[in-house]
């Protein structure tokens, strides 16, 4: 596919209701300023004011995303300028916006499915005495990733990418009365960190090569960059993918972030922060047609990350946890289709949005089970809960099969044509890519029975009940989304929408036809499904996890072995780095610019001593001084 088929469109001004675009950013900004400045005076409507602002945003959202279908494909980008922003030097930033398909179809997700998981919070925080400042911090969160998807330009994309990390920061550490989320928010924080530091040398090396950080200007001027400056830029903003969407190697965080509140997991993991490095990579698209070294590495790291993540959910009786895994899996598939270039980049942001509707019915699910069995999240107590929960079990299940790819439902039509498009590209990263589909329908399959199925294994003084309606609203809206949402966006309606900004590919002929591609990977489904039965299903589960397991299975409950990895590479050896710096710096460093002054302050200390302050003491050093000159005298003239 040719990088000249990357189209550079000049947005149009916004007008009529796209001027409002600010107000997206600027409601659940708002809301987040209230409730958290507000103090105790709106603990009674906190929660109320931190579901409108999201709903809101939905609303102009909504009516923008019908105004640009009904315009003309080259007249769908419109940007907005606010006012200058940074203007050092050669540095010129203004605090602009940028509405095209890609950002809309964002829009809608990060705001839609985003008002449904506040709604939830309503019923699922209502007894926790800092609601109000969850959905102050859920706000915040909202707002951070709607700059970043709207803003036009590197350092606002990166503004809202910040954002996103103090937010994320926030709400996993919520409960930080538990050591463990403590823990798991500065994990989080931390492993960002790293990421972000690539981003921000890939913003640093796009002003100096291209002078601005507008996606505009780098977009018409990419061609005239050497590749080795492109290769490295698409190396970066990889390095600051992998960071916000817990990519391999920098994916250790993610699993322990489900120490958080479940609807902060939904958030995470359905409409903000984990899909922000699936957008960059295809926001910058510009960069990586042209740097095909870049564009292998991204897909080296979706491959890895999809099996990775896939073989972590088998091992997990956490249920969040197993569903993390499967997150991690699932952004592999979506970063898959991105490093494919501009065959891919729509079927990409397609399995994006399938998967933000059915993965925050499965964890909002999964809170709604843990509410049901008072909060334990090991799916080895659970057991026999279809007939308890009928509603949660219902909306459940049409995520789980929209997640394995059954035909009909929203995950058959997206991440079906991720797999044919790798096949097309390259058979080994195909076969890749189904294994990883095969390994879904164990995981979840095994999720399923563990949860629903088997004997029940409830402990005494459990009784498990439905949620109330406030919670199973938003599951019935997903559930309906999970089985609908692949019918509505099918076809070629995503490519031809998103072809102003990712461009349109040339047709090639997969290996083979697509729908012997898609009953394969339903067969290597349905053998993922069965083994599920034979092991789970067909044997008693006991209550705690067996010890006597292979050695696959130890190394997938120890994420494989993620942080033992990151421990011996970098914790340990920056450990002792930051050891022998430190003692560096205060020996050599310090003791130079003030080894001097602790030799007079010692001198001073030493005649200090001298000055008592008694006129006797003076008398006698007056006379000793005499008796000592008159004895030299006499001493000379001897």
């Amino acid at each position: 596919m040719s990088a000249l088929s990357i189209p550079v469109v000049a947005p149009g001004d916004a007008d009529g209701v796209f001027s409002l675009l600010w107000l997206i950013i600027a409601l659940p900004l708002a809301g987040a300023a209230i409730l958290l400045l507000g103090g105790r005076r709106t603990d009674k409507w906190g929660h109320y004011l931190g579901t409108l602002m999201p709903i809101g945003s939905f609303v102009i959202s909504l009516v923008c995303f019908f105004t640009t279908l009904g315009r003309d494909e080259g007249d769908r980008q419109v940007a907005q300028h606010l006012y200058d922003w940074i203007d050092v030097g050669g540095l010129h930033v203004g605090m602009d916006l940028l509405y095209d398909p890609l950002s809309a179809l964002f829009l809608l997700l990060i705001t839609g499915v985003g008002s449904l998981i506040h709604i939830y919070s309503i019923g699922y925080m209502a007894h926790d005495p800092r609601r109000r400042r969850f959905f102050g911090y859920l706000n915040l969160f909202v707002a951070a990733m709607l700059m970043l998807v709207l803003a036009e330009n590197y350092v606002g994309l990166f503004l809202g990418w910040e954002g996103v990390g103090l937010a994320s920061y926030l709400l996993i550490g919520f409960w930080q009365h538990k050591h463990s989320a403590a823990a798991a928010a500065k994990k989080a924080f931390v492993i960002n960190r790293v990421g972000d530091m690539g981003m921000s040398l890939a913003i640093f090396l796009s002003f100096v090569t291209f002078g601005s950080t507008s996606f505009t200007v780098i977009s018409a001027d990419a061609h005239g960059a050497s590749a080795t400056t492109l290769n490295w830029l698409g190396v970066l903003l990889l390095i600051g993918a992998c960071g916000k969407s817990a990519q391999v190697p920098l994916q250790a965080w993610l699993l322990d972030a489900m120490e958080g509140p479940t609807p902060v997991s939904a958030l995470i993991h359905a409409a903000t922060m984990v899909t922000a490095g699936v957008y960059l990579v295809t926001r910058s698209n510009f960069i990586f047609e042209i740097a095909p070294h870049a564009q292998t590495a991204v897909v080296v790291v979706a491959t890895v990350t999809l099996l990775w993540g896939a073989i972590l959910g088998c091992a997990k009786d956490d249920i969040k946890k197993a569903l993390a895994g499967s997150t991690m899996s699932q952004i592999g598939y979506m970063m898959l289709g991105a490093g494919l270039g501009v065959a891919g980049y729509a079927f990409a942001i397609f399995h994006l949005l399938t998967h933000g509707f059915f993965k925050a019915n499965m964890f909002l699910g999964a809170g709604s089970v843990m509410h049901a069995m008072d909060d334990d999240v090991d799916m080895r107590h659970y057991g026999a809960l279809q007939k308890m929960v009928p509603v949660t079990f219902l909306t459940f299940a049409m995520g789980y099969l929209a997640i394995i790819g059954f035909p009909g439902f929203s995950g058959f039509f997206s991440k079906d044509k991720i797999i044919e498009v790798a096949l097309t590209e390259n058979i080994w990263v195909g076969l890749c890519a189904m294994l990883g589909a095969g390994i879904t329908g164990f995981y979840m399959t095994r999720l399923m029975f563990l949860t629903f199925f088997t004997k029940k294994r409830w402990a005494d003084g459990v009784h498990p009940h439905e949620s109330p309606w406030v919670m199973t609203g938003p599951l019935v809206v997903l559930a309906a989304l999970s089985v609908l949402g692949g019918v509505l966006l099918a076809g070629d309606w995503i490519v031809d929408f998103l072809s102003p900004v990712v461009g349109h590919a040339d047709h090639e002929e997969p290996p083979l036809p697509a729908l012997v591609i898609s009953l394969l990977v339903v067969v290597v489904v349905a053998v993922g499904v069965s083994l599920a039965w034979f092991f789970v299903q067909k044997r008693d589960v006991p209550r705690e996890a067996p010890t006597d397991v292979s050695f696959v299975t130890r190394a997938a409950r120890a994420d494989l072995y993620g942080d033992a990895i990151n421990d011996t590479l970098v914790v340990r050896p920056g450990s002792r780095l930051v050891t022998g710096l430190v003692a560096t710096d205060k020996g050599l460093v310090d003791g130079a610019f003030t080894g001097g002054g602790l030799t007079l302050g010692g001198v001073a200390h030493g005649l200090r001593r001298l000055q008592t302050g008694y006129v006797r003491s003076y008398a006698l050093s007056v006379l000793g001084g005499a008796l000592v000159l008159v004895l030299t005298l006499v001493a000379v003239n001897l």
